[in-house]
């Protein structure tokens, strides 16, 4: 008898990523079709579209909605990706919601993703979730949560990522991210170039409704160094100005698209300032306490990612900083260490040990210029490290094994596909 638990869901990880909605829209409809109970706002884009789900959940719980955020991939608790007006939902509750989805997923052989994205949806339901933001996990168009029908989508950004699955080109990848439009239906977008022509045309194709950042929404950041950024937006809604503690410049518009966002839905100036003001994004520029020194974890694992880092730490006037590095195999490692490279005084190669897919860490000297060293896990890296500030980037998974160390908290200990 199959017993519907984490180490269940975890193995069907081994599967793979199976684009398509068939299996999911048949899972949700065996279950009652959950979402119905919930109004649901689609977050896809290549970089920011976490920050930008956890800066808009925050402004709608701001102005008393009920409010689920529904994020991927977890740092360091499956459960962290379920999370009600700003508390991650308790593991016990989790585990009865898979209980009651794993049945039919299994019937139906539905994947890792689709599960989850249902689990969610259970979940939200249960808990009364008035409004969910919803993070998309790959692409768009063929991604387990554009089965949900949203009352608004946002594409944050869009660049090189997952090729072999969305394609080698911006512009193929700007249409598989456009998949989340819907007719009549507004959608923002912070894309910019030939991605941003796509996404226009598509738009133009479906009637949809579409704000752009830098066209019809503006906005002005001014840093406030460490603490983040002062924003003034202005778009069809009015003129306001509000302030994030998210970091860097891409922190920012990231900000602006959810407070855009917000204010499509009609929540006013007042909520979206509380809302923006109280958003917490681990794992992304997030600074933690390590030795009477600081170590900034950052998830960047792409190019563009990796290129927002070392903008924000040259703009922040952090100088060279030590590095602590592991990546998943099959991203552009080139890419993302060429960026990264430029701001490290040394590099510190680990892996992340819970990773299948972790690059090999003494594959990776040759990517940089500056002095390596190779360490076997992420514990001797933080041993490794010099006092002082320093920087972790890479992979998500690192971080989510490095974070735990940080906190003095537990983790999971399994293997991490997804």
């Amino acid at each position: 008898m199959t017993t519907f638990d984490l180490d269940w869901l975890y193995a069907r990880q081994r599967f793979g990523v199976r684009p398509g909605l068939e299996r999911v829209r048949a899972l949700l409809g065996e279950l009652g079709n959950p979402q119905a109970a919930f109004s649901a706002v689609l977050v896809g884009g290549t970089n920011g579209k976490g920050s930008t789900s956890a800066a808009l959940a925050a402004i709608l719980q701001a102005e008393g909605r009920r409010t689920g955020l529904f994020t991927s991939p977890h740092l360091t608790r499956f459960s962290e990706r379920f999370v009600v007006n700003g508390i991650e939902l308790p593991q016990g509750t989790v585990l009865e919601g898979l209980g009651r989805v794993g049945p039919v997923a299994l019937r139906l052989d539905a994947s890792f993703f689709e599960i989850i994205t249902a689990l969610a949806c259970w979940l939200f339901a249960e808990a009364g979730v008035e409004s969910a933001v919803m993070e998309v996990g790959l692409g768009g168009r063929l991604d387990a949560t554009n089965a949900l029908e949203p009352v608004l989508s946002v594409i944050t950004s869009v660049g090189l990522d997952h090729t072999e699955i969305l394609g080698d080109t911006l512009p193929q990848i700007a249409l598989e991210k456009a998949g989340i439009l819907r007719p009549a239906v507004r959608a923002i977008t912070g894309a910019v170039g030939e991605a941003l022509g796509v996404l226009q045309e598509r738009a133009r194709v479906l009637q949809t409704p579409l704000w752009r950042l830098d066209h019809e929404l503006r906005m002005r950041a001014t840093s406030r160094g460490w603490d983040g950024w002062t924003v003034d937006l202005e778009g069809p809604f009015g003129a306001f100005s509000f302030e994030t503690p998210l970091l860097g410049a891409h922190g920012a518009r990231n900000a602006a698209l959810a407070a855009a966002a917000a204010r499509a839905l009609g929540v006013g100036s007042e909520r979206v300032r509380r809302g923006s003001a109280a958003v917490r994004w681990p794992g992304r520029l997030e600074r933690l306490r390590w030795r009477g020194g600081e170590l900034l974890l950052d998830g960047a694992h792409n190019p563009d990612g990796a290129q927002a880092l070392a903008d924000t730490l040259r703009d922040l006037g952090a100088g060279r900083l030590p590095l602590i590095f592991g990546a998943a195999a099959d991203k552009d490692l080139r890419g993302v260490a060429a960026a990264l490279d430029a701001v490290a005084s040394e590099v510190i190669l680990t892996r992340a040990l819970l990773s299948p897919r972790a690059a090999d860490p003494e594959a990776l000297r040759a990517l940089f210029t500056v002095p390596t060293r190779v360490v076997p896990t992420p514990q001797a890296a933080l041993e490794a490290l010099p006092p002082g500030r320093a920087v972790a980037a890479g992979s998500l998974y690192l971080i989510g094994e490095l974070r735990p160390l940080l906190l003095g908290e537990a983790d999971e200990g399994r293997e991490r596909w997804q």
